[in-house]
């Protein structure tokens, strides 16, 4: 029976900010998984941490705005910030002292049986000490800049992210100054782990913190006065980019804004467990925070700085296994006639088990072949050294006519596309900004040619980034195809993007925010309506959020019809399955692994003639009503069957590596005493026998 609750009803919503805390604390679990490599454990550990950071700097920065100016505002949830705020602080001071206790007591004491270590500063030798000093003399103390407290020295502006010490002084200066109190920052550039040489090593991979060296000498930065004590901090500021896009020039205006993120609104403040409450009540004053917005570690207070070690250390022993990226089939003699294969049929690319070379080399011939007319294509997070921005700026010195729609507004990358922009606009290229108000999210290329007489379209649309390094670790479908339909909507689209005029109405792709969100729900309720009729109703979709109140409620409509839905969200999921008349016939899981789960993909049963999509959009509101997506269909049988075998079957099946949500908004880890089944183990064996390895990657998930 139909539940007689309201399908909006505030308790049939799960917190969109703490269904992101449940998914970093599966990331957190995975540091704790046993059967996993050591030094992958750490790697799950440092990511848990960035990710945490990235929490407090844009999800807590809101709730905390939201809070100050008094907006009683609320989600579909209905709780207010306030409330949000207070759970936030009890899950994050739990987790944070899960975290330290991994690390103390199982991860560091097993790295040292194995050799590597991380001595404390009881530990050091004499011969040690002499070195770390010297060490401390030579690298630190010229880059050090101690700042003493009083009237002419104010408390200093810190920078977001630093480690930082407050130092407690006793004796007066070189001026007969009494300071009681000095800050030291330790600038950005410092690694914060020194390997000790082998010669004085008491392990085979020794080392020691950076801030153990400064405590150690940080008397040396106050010549003839006495260090008291010295303690570890770290702030974190908003980052949350607030930008008038109504302004003449955009890249100005984030360039602006970029140095205001510097010195923006403190929202956490971390500690040692051993500063005195005094001093975190001065730190927390010159803040401006509250009690619970300060949180107390038990080492060092950036854990993510551990991350280097990974990759550093050559022990294969301690890591996953390297996997070798295949080719694609039509690939597997070489790339030349890469257009004539295109023309053959659809091509269907899934990273990282495939190489993402094809598209790379798609756009390296376009830019060489004189038949090529035009080049257009969008940039959202792409790496400084990228050869696809190489394969750009050729093209446009051969005279292409090549067009680069970057999303400057892309979050942490803001800084790193005003560069790129300048960069092409430097060679010529054509460089927009996409629309104001809307994030240019979608993931396509088009190749314009000249054949004979004819002018023939190449495309290459994704889930994911044009980013040749995380195409190594994050799972994703890329197609190229240059059938007529598909690439004319393409064509459409970047008209759209950098012209004006209407909206045109598009022959095969749906698209954010004019027809994606609304042709979803059209789809789900469908299914609904052939349940109902006594048909067949499924939908299995595989996304990374799920958040968006009215796909939530379709969603709860076609189960309360009977249809059967499978969603496999990777983080943030606010709908609350298995609800008795309301989503009783809708399971959600989590599959996390070696590889960050990105892949969008969609599939409709539609009575009998089933739909499969891909897509660059989640199922946010901001991915569906803010943003400029695109969503395509693998009209291709054969490939849209290889797309439900390989991109959806595998994580329904997954009882490694995958976690159920239960409507209560907890997710509990599968254990199965079944075969264990890890879907991206499955799938790297798959591609393995299909195609010939070409390049090692031991890159993870973050």
């Amino acid at each position: 029976m139909p539940h007689s609750t309201p399908l909006d009803a505030p308790e049939l919503y799960i917190n969109r900010d703490l269904s992101m805390l449940e998914f970093n604390r599966r990331v957190f679990e995975m540091a704790c998984d046993q059967s996993i490599p050591l030094l992958e454990r750490l790697r799950f550990l440092c990511i848990c941490t960035s990710n945490m950071d990235e929490y407090f700097e844009v999800r807590v920065a809101i709730q905390k705005q939201r809070l100050a100016l008094g907006s009683m505002n609320t989600g579909a949830d209905g709780m207010s910030p306030s409330e949000v705020l207070h759970d936030i602080h009890q899950h994050v001071s739990t987790l944070i002292e899960q975290q330290y206790k991994l690390l103390n007591d199982d991860l560091l004491p097993n790295m040292r049986n194995e050799g590597i270590t991380f001595l404390h500063r009881h530990e050091w030798t004499e011969e040690q000490q002499q070195w770390i000093h010297h060490f401390f003399k030579h690298e630190l103390l010229p880059v050090l800049t101690p700042i003493g407290l009083d009237p002419a020295h104010p408390f200093p502006r810190l920078l977001n992210k630093i480690l930082n010490f407050i130092v407690e002084l006793d004796g007066k200066d070189a001026f007969g100054r009494e300071s009681t109190h000095a800050i030291v920052q330790a600038p950005r550039s410092l690694s914060r782990i020194v390997r000790l040489p082998d010669d004085i090593a008491s392990s085979k991979d020794c080392y020691v913190f950076l801030s153990s060296i400064i405590h150690a000498h940080v008397g040396d930065l106050f010549p003839g006065m006495k260090a008291m004590a010295c303690h570890q901090f770290r702030i974190t500021r908003n980052s949350e980019m607030d930008v008038d896009e109504e302004l003449g020039d955009l890249k100005k205006a984030i360039s602006g804004e970029l140095l205001e993120r510097r010195f923006a609104q403190v929202v956490r403040l971390e500690v040692s467990t051993r500063c005195p409450h005094e001093l975190s009540d001065f730190l927390l004053q010159q803040f401006q925070l509250q009690p619970h917005d300060l949180y107390r570690v038990a080492g060092p207070v950036n854990l993510y700085r551990l991350s280097p070690i990974c990759d550093q250390l050559e022990r294969p022993d301690l890591k996953f296994p390297n996997y070798k990226v295949g080719i694609h089939p039509t690939f597997q003699q070489g790339y030349e006639h890469i257009f004539a294969k295109v023309r053959e049929r659809d091509i269907l690319l899934h990273h990282p088990y495939q190489s993402f070379q094809p598209v790379i080399e798609m756009l390296k011939q376009a830019a060489n072949d004189p038949k090529v007319l035009a080049i257009k294509q969008t940039l959202y997070r792409v790496v400084p050294d990228s050869p696809i921005v190489d394969a750009l700026v050729k093209a446009a010195r051969h005279h292409k006519e090549v067009v680069a729609v970057i999303e400057l507004r892309a979050r942490f990358n803001e800084e790193d596309n005003i560069d790129l922009a300048n960069r092409l606009s430097d060679a010529g290229v054509q460089v927009v900004y996409g629309v104001v108000g809307y994030k240019t999210h979608c993931k396509m290329m088009l190749v314009v040619r000249r054949e004979g007489r004819e002018i023939r379209r190449y495309i290459h649309l994704g889930t994911g980034n044009y980013h040749t390094i995380t195409s190594r670790f994050y799972t994703d479908f890329g197609m190229l195809s240059c059938r007529p339909d598909l690439t004319e909507d393409v064509h459409r689209v970047f008209q759209q993007l950098t012209g004006m005029g209407k909206v045109s109405k598009l022959k095969t792709m749906l698209q954010s925010p004019f027809s994606l969100h609304s042709s979803l729900i059209e789809r789900i309720n469908f299914e609904a309506a052939n349940a109902k009729a006594g048909g067949k109703g499924q939908i299995i979709a595989k996304c990374n959020g799920l958040e968006e109140p009215t796909i939530i409620q379709a969603l709860y409509r076609a189960s309360q019809a009977g249809v059967k839905i499978q969603l496999i969200i990777r983080g943030i999921c606010c709908l609350r399955p298995g609800i008795p008349g309301v989503s009783d016939n809708i399971r959600v899981r989590s599959v996390l692994g070696r590889f960050l789960e990105h892949t969008r993909i969609f599939h409709f049963y539609n009575g009998g003639e089933p739909e499969t999509w891909c897509a660059s959009a989640d199922w946010m509101g901001r991915n569906l009503l803010r943003r400029v997506e695109i969503c395509f269909p693998i009209t291709d049988k054969s490939l849209a069957r290889e797309t439900i075998k390989l991109g959806l079957r595998p994580y329904l099946h997954d009882n490694t590596g995958a976690w159920n949500l239960r409507q209560d908004g907890k997710y509990y880890r599968i254990h199965s005493k079944s075969k264990p089944y890890d879907a991206q183990k499955i799938l790297m064996q798959h591609y393995g026998k299909l195609a010939k390895p070409v390049k090692s990657t031991n890159h993870e998930a973050s």
